[in-house]
């Protein structure tokens, strides 16, 4: 069932993700569980995309069956109690890519943090003037193209030029991210999927207290 909400996903099967979705959560699966089958599923989309087997109508598409998924899911989200942190999210310059920073997004939220988005596309500086604004605790950067993933260096940079560095960590997530992004851009971490990232988020906040 899980497997099948992530074809769903992929195949833009926009009349069958609420009974998939339902089922699932019927059948006793975690709705963390199903957040991630729909997050396999976007990007999926995302390297159709890229390789140009998708185009942008079906991007859209795809955002509209994650918002139906999403909307279903979210009674069954955990929420409420005293913040876990602040976080400035956003999908980096170079990248229009919002689907899977929404499933972040969600699941940042459920987890108690308050999660300041800044969209698509957004240059290196925004991120920045956002975390200085908030006061943040983390700066998450979303990345599904890998061209894109080089202004995250810039990234790093701004938030050091506003001598934020020691205070804020820097988190890349998406298809793109890579291990040899730490070394190579200066980030903290780099994930592939956002159970992963919300682990490494929740230690870092540990550490902080």
């Amino acid at each position: 069932m899980i497997d099948r909400i992530t074809q769903g996903i992929k195949e833009l099967e926009i009349e069958e993700i609420q009974t998939l979705v339902q089922r699932a959560l019927d059948s006793g699966h975690t709705a963390d569980k199903i957040l991630d089958a729909i997050r396999k599923g976007a990007d999926e989309v995302g390297r159709f995309f890229e390789e140009g087997t998708y185009f942008i109508s079906d991007l859209v598409m795809a955002g509209q069956i994650m918002k139906t998924a999403l909307e279903i899911l979210q009674p069954h989200l955990k929420a409420g109690g005293e913040s876990q942190g602040k976080i400035v999210l956003g999908t980096i310059e170079g990248d229009i890519h919002d689907i899977g920073k929404q499933i972040v997004k969600t699941f940042m939220a459920s987890a108690g943090f308050e999660v300041h988005d800044l969209g698509v596309d957004v240059p290196a500086k925004k991120f920045a003037e956002a975390a200085k604004d908030i006061n943040a605790d983390i700066v998450a950067v979303s990345v599904l193209f890998s061209v894109a993933a080089l202004n995250l260096e810039s990234v790093v940079e701004e938030i050091r030029t506003a001598g934020l560095r020691e205070k804020v960590k820097v988190i890349a997530g998406g298809a793109a991210a890579r291990q040899e992004y730490i070394n190579r851009f200066g980030v903290d971490a780099a994930v592939n999927d956002a159970i992963t990232g919300m682990d490494k988020i929740r230690s870092w906040m540990a550490e902080k207290r």
